[in-house]
């Protein structure tokens, strides 16, 4: 699962085959080896890769064809992974390859869970994958490391020689046997790994998205009656149905009586902007696209994306396109189009909270406006990331570039599809966290009035953390806070028991009363009052 994988790239788990793996790994490996004795023609096996795949290798030349193919292949380019996403490249490769696939030989695997277990990570730099042939240029790093060749990296050794940084921690470089090359090298695991990542955190900041709006909203002194249950059942999409739900555990109801929503109880307001009022309606389908995103990566996760695949049951050895990587690279683009929608509502609420035509409150959200800017600059900075995601937001696989001389041509792209996806997603916890931030700042002007139970619980959460601003202050801290908030989950764990106790308790739905709302009962009454008039005007 996905959350097992953030656990595996933390270095909170370790991995150990199973029985039925090893037995699978085995038997593959046995087919294998009978091929290379009986001089079949197998791709990457007995022949050259690509546009040499006809060209068939003398048995002798096998081994050399395989270190040739990683050393070639490790032609990236960039800034190295962060050792979280290389534990986490690493283990998704174990996982394919403890599938009996791949024709990987058991001892040869068992190096790497080795290498994996003591965390001794090769450099692999982030560019250089078109995602179609797999990750080959990352994954080639990746092996080239466990030959012992390029560099490595262990909290006992930093960065180091690959060999050395083994050898210091008891383990030997790899040494390949037939088609251990391309066996480690061909799928999609730099895209699921890093995409992996962009899905969970895109999970919580979601959910956490849902609960700031509700604060603004009630800053905002918004009305709850567009979260009534029956708009929603009568368009019931799974995720706008989820979030007025939540909504309406969060905000104004007789479990969770607010101070702030009685005193514009009877205001003349009849319905409020759209970032308000239509939050189910959009963060609703940012949820639903996240579902969907993580049904593709999971059955990514778990599948055997090498080439050619060995069936062992069958005595054959196939040649495929499992290692495209179409599958996680169109999801991730999705995942950061819906994902970017938080944003770009919350910058918006924004915009409304800091601007005192809209909020009734101090401009920028501070006493003494024009000595003080208040949170002038920082929804320019919610406003700068709105930008760049609308950039990043375009898909990159729409784009195929033909490749290794037309035989791979067509590409996913996938690589910078998960990498601007974990991006965008992090524009949006910092969007979210500005927000947080800003609704906070409002409710001080609006003591000492309370809101609802959850979320004073939210902003007590928030000022154990960041105080109030009086005046102004260096900014930049208390958005890295209220970001790391929003990372760690905190805003859900402040609040969650509240909404599950609505859902528990709360047996009749609370609806408020607007001026557009009227009841057939009152209508009947206005009727009755009028029929004396109306029997008279008969006469």
């Amino acid at each position: 699962m996905p959350a097992d994988l953030i656990r595996l790239g933390k270095g909170e788990l370790k991995i150990k085959l199973t029985k039925k793996s090893e037995i699978a790994v085995e038997n593959a490996r046995e087919l294998l080896n009978t091929i290379v004795k009986e001089n079949k023609v197998a791709y990457g096996v007995t022949t050259g890769f690509g546009k040499f795949a006809r060209v068939v290798i003398p048995r002798e030349d096998l081994i050399e064809l395989q270190l040739n193919l990683i050393r070639s292949h490790a032609a990236g380019v960039g800034q190295p992974l962060p050792p979280k996403h290389v534990r986490k490249l690493m283990a998704l490769r174990i996982n394919v390859l403890a599938k009996g696939h791949s024709g990987i030989s058991l001892p040869v695997l068992q190096q790497i869970i080795q290498a994996f277990n003591a965390n001794c990570l090769p450099w692999v730099p982030e560019k250089g994958t078109v995602g179609a042939s797999g990750d080959l240029a990352p994954l080639a790093h990746l092996a080239l490391g466990m030959l012992g060749e390029g560099k490595m990296w262990s909290p006992k050794s930093g960065w180091a020689d690959a060999k050395s940084v083994l050898e210091a921690h008891g383990l030997k470089p790899v040494t390949l046997g037939a088609k251990e090359g391309i066996a480690l090298i061909n799928g999609t695991q730099l895209i699921t790994s890093i995409g992996c990542e962009a899905l969970e955190r895109a999970t919580s900041v979601a959910r956490q998205a849902d609960i700031v709006a509700a604060l603004s909203l009630e800053v905002l002194k918004g009305t709850t009656a567009a979260f009534d249950s029956d708009v929603h059942r009568v368009r019931p999409h799974k995720g706008q149905g989820m979030v007025a739900q939540r909504l309406r555990s969060l905000l104004h109801s007789d479990l969770f009586p607010s101070g702030i929503a009685e005193s514009h109880r009877f205001c003349d307001r009849v319905q409020d902007a759209y970032t308000l009022r239509c939050c189910p309606q959009v963060h609703g389908i940012v949820h639903d696209t996240i579902d969907f995103v993580r049904g593709i990566i999971t059955t990514e996760m778990n599948s055997a994306t090498d080439n050619p695949i060995i069936f062992a049951e069958r005595g054959e050895i196939v040649s495929g396109g499992n290692f495209h990587g179409e599958y996680p690279a169109k999801v991730l683009d999705y995942l950061a189009i819906a994902v970017h929608e938080l944003a770009s509502m919350s910058e918006r609420r924004i915009e409304r909270l800091v601007n005192s035509a809209y909020s009734e409150l101090p401009a920028f959200l501070v006493k003494d406006g024009g000595l003080n800017s208040g949170f002038m600059m920082a929804h320019c900075t919610a406003a700068s990331l709105v930008s760049e995601n609308k950039v990043l937001t375009h898909p990159s696989s729409v784009d195929s570039l033909s490749t290794s001389a037309g035989t791979e041509d067509h590409v996913s792209m996938g690589g910078f599809a998960a990498r601007k996806a974990l991006q965008v997603v992090e524009h949006v916890e910092q969007v979210i966290a500005i927000e947080l931030l800003a609704a906070c700042q409002g409710i001080e002007f609006l003591r000492p009035l309370k809101t609802t139970e959850p979320l004073e619980a939210l902003h007590k959460l928030v000022r154990s953390y960041v105080k109030p601003w009086d005046k102004d202050r260096y900014f930049a801290p208390d958005i890295e806070v209220a970001h790391q908030l929003i990372k760690e989950g905190k805003v859900w764990e402040a609040t969650e028991p509240y909404m599950k106790r609505y859902k528990n308790e709360q047996l009749k739905e609370t609806r408020a009363q607007s001026p557009s709302t009227s009841s057939l009962a009152s209508l009947r009454k206005r009727k009755r009052v009028k029929q004396p008039l109306a029997a008279q005007h008969k006469v």
